[in-house]
C-alpha cells in the first residue's frame, strides 16, 4: 500500500478485503488531483444510528499543498458508502481544480463586503471536550469560502490570511452571507 494512504477503522476490522477495494478507488482520485500528499479513509459502523442505512461510515480527507478536501457518506453496505464517498470526492476535486484555474475574482475583501456583527450568549457555560489541531494554510477569504464549502463545514471556518497576515474565523450567517472574524490582540 502507498505510505500517503492511511486507512483506520473504528467499531469494525479492516479486513483485507476492505483494504483491497479502498486501493482500488485511490489511483483515480491520485490521477485526477497528482499533488495529493496525504489521503485518509476513516471507516466506521455506527451502531446507535437512528437509521439502518446511516450505520456504515466511510470519510475521505485529502490533503495538499494549499488544500484540504473532506467528504463522508453512509450506507447499509460499507464498501457502498466507500463507493459514494469516493465519487463525491470526485465532483469535489473537479470543482477544486476548476476554481482553481478560474481565477479568484476581484480580490475585494470579505470584511469590506459583509457586515461583521459578532453575537455573545451570556452566561453559557460549556465544557472542552475534544481538542483538535490542523495545519494553516494561506489564504484569501475567497479561498476561505470554497475550502469551507468543499469541506462542508456549515458553521465556521479558521484560516490563515494572506491579505492581513493573521488567523480569521469565516462562519456563515443564517441568511445566508458570511461574516469575518479578525481578531485583535488589546
Amino acid at each position: 500500500m502507498d505510505e500517503k494512504i492511511v486507512i483506520t477503522v473504528k467499531n469494525m476490522e479492516l479486513t483485507d478485503r476492505i483494504k483491497e477495494y479502498v486501493e482500488k478507488k485511490t489511483p483515480r482520485l491520485e490521477r485526477l488531483l497528482p499533488d495529493i500528499e496525504s489521503m485518509k479513509f476513516d471507516l466506521s459502523y455506527a451502531k446507535n444510528a437512528r437509521n439502518r442505512s446511516d450505520r456504515e461510515i466511510a470519510q475521505i480527507t485529502i490533503t495538499g499543498k494549499g488544500f484540504v478536501l473532506r467528504t463522508e457518506e453512509r450506507d447499509v453496505d460499507l464498501l457502498a458508502a466507500i463507493d459514494k464517498a469516493a465519487d463525491k470526492m470526485q465532483r469535489q476535486i473537479e470543482r477544486f481544480k476548476g476554481k482553481r484555474t478560474r481565477g479568484r475574482g476581484d480580490g475585494t475583501p470579505a470584511s469590506e463586503v459583509i457586515p461583521l456583527p459578532v453575537e455573545n450568549e451570556p452566561g453559557r457555560k460549556t465544557a472542552i471536550v475534544r481538542r483538535k489541531t490542523f495545519t494553516l494554510v494561506p489564504m484569501d477569504e475567497n479561498e476561505a469560502i470554497e475550502q469551507m464549502a468543499l469541506l462542508d463545514h456549515e458553521d465556521f471556518f479558521i484560516f490563515y490570511n494572506v491579505n492581513t497576515n493573521s488567523i480569521n474565523v469565516l462562519y456563515q450567517r443564517r441568511d445566508g452571507n458570511y461574516g469575518l472574524i479578525e481578531p485583535k490582540i488589546g
